[in-house]
This record gives structure tokens, sequence and C-alpha cells, in this order.
């Protein structure tokens, strides 16, 4: 997951004013705000909860993922859904355009935006939901603040991950917030304790694991025609990083590692599906160690879950998780996993189990876990049949679904106890 780092550095500022104080300090109008609301839409039942969902962006990444996977699995007769957009729109957008969400852009420009603020603030006046929940940094500062200048009854903030790179003023941030809040959810008790510490009640927390869908097993001839369009020769024994191209993600230790086993291996190829600002930084270092014929950086694809099935395993190199989609996808493709030894990992993981963990940094431990799993089939097949296991009981997208309906229910039912 990404940090949406710097994001609303001046909310101490902002909390001092009032909705109509910024208007009043506008001499432009504010620009109107986009909204996508699908034709064949139906009005929800009267009696449905309404549900406000708030995230700095639609892309594919994680966190938006799991937001979809939630807005489209709710039941319509008893939640009446919206997605609001802070900055831009994704590909899930039209995943939830699809399944019939109203979608609402905000188009936030800048880190401190008080006109963005005034729309959202407006957006939610407007919508009155009962429930405002935020997702990441961004989201989680100006939403839950609008939320409250609107008069929302409960907002859910959202923290998917240990975020390592917050520094005072962004923790001061959310230890505000989190007063103001109805409940924080997280997707891992490592993300709960990581919080914790930092000086966040434990009693304000609930832990819903993230969702992930069994694949359907690949079509006849897929592998060839995926390793045909980028060029790597069929038989090639595929290993496979996903996610964006960060420093949180390490993707340097995963070449350096693709080196090592290029020594010792002819047929080993490293693909690495995603993008973000490392991206050109790890191209030059790929080249310099001469491997750019065993290192492919493939950028987004459209069919990046396709390519899981086909690899031999997939690698974690992360320094910090909440709890990886990458991670749970493999699983769940029945791929073995090879990741860092970190909490959000080891929720996950049973190292020798259900996946190999090696220490944050070790490129050598990688490679020989690798090498063990490319040597012993009997290995691979039964840590891949494990993870699949694993995740099918404990992180079926019908169990998270159950669970957030719980935490919506009882925050409604008490508002109704208040007197």
């Amino acid at each position: 997951m990404r940090p949406q780092r710097g994001a609303y550095r001046n909310l101490p500022y902002v909390a001092a004013l009032d909705p109509e104080e910024i208007e009043a300090a506008s001499v432009t109008s504010t620009p109107s705000l986009r909204s996508a609301i699908p034709t064949e839409s139906s009005a929800s039942p009267a009696m449905a909860i309404r549900l406000v969902q708030i995230i700095p962006s639609l892309d594919r990444c994680g966190a938006e993922k799991q937001l979809t996977l939630l807005s489209t699995g709710l039941e319509r007769s008893e939640f009446d859904v919206q997605v609001c957009v802070l900055t831009r729109s994704g590909p899930y957008a039209e995943v939830l355009q699809q399944h019939g969400i109203p979608l609402h852009f905000i188009d936030k420009r800048f880190k401190f935006d008080p006109l963005a603020m005034l729309r959202l603030t407006r957006l939610i006046k407007r919508l009155s939901p009962d429930i405002v929940q935020t997702w990441l940094f961004a989201a989680n500062s100006y939403g839950r603040l609008a939320a409250r200048w609107a008069g929302v009854p409960h907002t859910i903030a959202s923290e998917r991950c240990v975020d390592a790179w917050k520094v005072d003023h962004e923790l001061i941030i959310d230890r505000w917030l989190a007063r103001r809040s109805s409940r924080i959810v997280v997707n891992s008790p490592a993300v709960r304790d990581y919080y914790v510490e930092r000086g966040i009640p434990a009693e304000k927390f609930r832990v819903i694991a993230n969702a992930v869908e069994i694949p359907q097993e690949p079509a006849a001839g897929e592998r060839e025609r995926l390793c045909q369009s980028v060029g790597i020769p069929s038989q090639a024994r595929l290993i496979g990083v996903l996610g964006r191209l960060w420093p949180q993600k390490r993707i340097k230790d995963a070449i350096w590692a693709a080196d090592l086993l290029k020594v010792v291996r002819d047929d080993v190829h490293l693909i690495v599906l995603g993008d973000g600002p490392q991206r050109a930084r790890l191209e030059r270092f790929r080249d310099q160690v001469e491997i750019r014929d065993r290192v492919h950086l493939l950028g987004h694809r459209d069919d990046a879950i396709a390519w899981l099935p086909h690899l031999l395993c997939l690698w974690c190199t992360s320094e910090y998780e909440g709890q990886s989609n990458s991670v749970l996808e493999a699983l769940a493709a029945g791929i073995p996993v090879v990741a860092t030894d970190i909490p959000g990992n080891r929720d996950l993981v049973v190292d020798g189990h259900s996946g190999l963990l090696f220490p944050v940094g070790d490129r050598a431990k990688l490679a020989r876990c690798t090498m063990q799993l490319l040597e012993d089939t009997n290995l691979a097949r039964r840590l891949a049949d494990a993870g699949r296991q694993h995740v099918a009981s404990a992180f079926a997208l019908p169990r998270m679904l159950s669970e957030y309906r719980d935490l919506y229910r009882q925050l409604m039912e008490s508002s109704s106890q208040q007197p």
C-alpha cells in the first residue's frame, strides 16, 4: 500500500476553520464536482443504510481493490453505497459503475486544498450519509474532517499498512482524528499494534482481514500467449513480483536475487508487474548489473492476475506491509510464496508450512529459498496447497462482507439506542 506522503500537512490550520469561513474566503466560485451516476442505478430502499466511501484514487492498488470488493458486494436492499474519489479515477471506476455504484470526483489538486475540502463537505451534506468510511491517509484526513463538519453520525477510518513513513505531524493528525472517529478498521493485527504503540486507543480498532477471490483455472495456451507477448521463452521458470514500484517494496533486492539465481540457473526469469516512481531507477540498475535478459519490468497490466498461475513462486520483498494483496492472490492461485519475515506477512505465511520467509534485505536467503522450490517440486506443491487452503478459509469474500455488515449495523444500533 502506498503512502500518501505529505498529504494534508496543514490539518491543524484547517481544523480551526469553519466551512463557511472557507467559502467566504473564496473569491471565485469553486469548480463543480463531477459525478458519474449509472443510468441503470435504481433507488435504494428508504430504510437502507446510507454509506459513503472516500478514497484518494481508483488506481489498481490494494486498498482500491478492497473498497471495490466491499462496495459491490454489499446488498442493495440494506446498503445505499456511493463512492467519492479525491484526486483521480482509475481501472476500478468501470467495475463500480458496472455494478451501479454512483461515483463522485472531488478533483483535489494540492496537498492542502481548501476548495476541495469545501466541495467534499458540500457533497457529504447533500448525500446525507449515515456512515462515512475513509481509506488511506489523504482520505482519512480530508474525509473525516469533512464528515464532522457535515454532521455525519458515524465515521470509520481504514488503515491498511504499517505506515513507517509517517512522521510526527502525520501521527498527530491521526491521533486527533481518531478521537473523533467511531471506529478504525485495520486489515491485520500488525497494523493495529503499530497504531496502538503510537498512541491511538486499542478500543477504537476493528480487525477485518482483506478478502480475495479464488481464481478460475487458466485457459489452455494462456502461458504461451503471455510469455510470447513480452518476449520470454515459454519454457522459462517464472518468478513474479506484483506491486507499486515504491521504496517500501525493495524491488532492488528482487533484482539482486535474480542475478544470484542466474549464476546457477539459465531458465529463471523475474517479471515485475506494477509501476511507480522508482521504475526508471530500477531499470537503470537492472541494466548496470547486466541482467536485462532475465528481469522484465512490465509496468501496469490489465492481465496481471492472469500471470499468477504460471509462476514458480511469488516474491514479496517489502520492508513493511499491512496485509499484502499480491501475497493473498498468489496463495489463492495455488502459488508458493517467498516473503520477507515481517508482521504483516507472518499473518499470511507460516514459514515452512504455507510458504517461506526470509529476513528483510537478505538477498542470498531469498535466492536459496527459491532454489529449494526449483529443486523440490514436492515441497513447492505442499506449500502451495497449504497456502490455498488457508486463504480459502480465512480470507474469503463472504467473510469480509459479513464482518463489515456487522460493524455497520452495530453503529446504526448504537445511534438508535441514544436518548
